[in-house]
């Protein structure tokens, strides 16, 4: 088959071990810079350009779009798929879940564990949205934020109120959330691929620090889920209508909770912690799944 990476850097580890494992199974695989696309909407005919050249038709595409820019890179994706290419992650399904607020509102209405939330816009809410949640301890999360970027712990309700100020004050969108103590400071990251979890890792934060990102120093090592917990991240992607995904689980004394739902999952940490080949199983769920026009929405949502 034909296939597209849609990155920004070709040295990326994820992008680079797609490719090599892309091109290992017999695939011709291209690597495309998201923000150098440019598109030609035209009345019955969609096409995109790149370098002054109209691209060819490719069987598959697969995203790899940073959160800073979902708006173009969906767009692209969207193109694409209104040219009858395979999307291993819908345009649609992707602009659902970067928006945090939108994604726990859809795993909520599906019944999926969830740390309690608020949301708010008003600061006369503050106090009332902080013992909804129950009370400090409080996580405070930046809608746009990521890697773990805007993620603040509020210890006190007086730190957490200052902190909402703060961030209202700077006119910014926030969620407010429970802190899961019991999770010590570690969440499981859940690879699902084509409905299945092929492989999970857990991730621990550095030492006195409640983030688990391995970006801000914490440490992964392979894990054996339960079966809730598969249950649980195999549901969540299936709620964002992700093919691929990393979905974050914490270990709470209420049984799994989804933190997050990332539709572009960085393989670096999860192919090391776990040994297995994540690159070659996305080949393979387009190998057999791939076939033109069948993107479901067919750029329309």
């Amino acid at each position: 088959m034909k296939i597209a990476i849609l990155s920004r850097n070709k040295n990326l580890y994820s992008t680079r071990r797609l490719k090599e494992a892309g091109e290992a199974m017999g695939h011709e695989v291209d690597i495309i810079d998201t923000l150098h696309c440019y598109m030609d909407i035209t009345s019955s005919r969609s096409s995109v350009r790149y370098k002054g050249k109209e691209l060819p038709r490719y069987d598959a595409i697969i995203p790899r779009i940073g959160a800073s820019v979902t708006f173009y890179g969906t767009a692209v994706a969207r193109q694409f798929e209104m040219m009858g290419t395979f999307n291993i992650n819908e345009s649609v399904a992707i602009s659902r879940s970067r928006d945090k607020l939108r994604s726990l509102q859809l795993l909520s209405r599906k019944g999926i564990g969830l740390p309690r939330t608020g949301f708010a816009s008003r600061p006369d809410n503050i106090k009332d949205l902080i013992k909804n949640v129950g009370g400090a301890p409080v996580v405070i999360k930046l809608l746009e934020g990521t890697q773990g970027i805007g993620v603040v712990l509020a210890d006190t309700a007086k730190a957490a109120e200052s902190i909402i100020e703060a961030f209202m004050g700077l006119k910014a969108n926030i969620l407010v959330q429970e802190f899961v103590k019991e999770a010590g400071g570690a969440d499981i990251r859940c690879l699902v691929i084509g409905g299945k979890v092929v492989a999970a890792m857990k991730r621990q934060g550095a030492e006195g620090e409640f983030r688990s990102n391995l970006h801000r120093g914490g440490s992964a090592e392979v894990v054996k889920l339960s079966k809730a917990e598969r249950e649980t991240a195999v549901k969540a992607a299936k709620t964002m209508g992700l093919n691929m995904c990393g979905v974050d689980l914490l270990r709470s004394q209420n049984g799994p909770m989804v933190m997050e739902v990332n539709s572009s999952p960085g393989l670096e940490g999860i192919e090391k912690a776990t040994g297995k080949n994540v690159a070659g199983m996305v080949f393979e769920f387009l190998e057999k799944n791939a076939k033109p026009d069948s993107t479901k929405t067919l750029g329309k949502g």
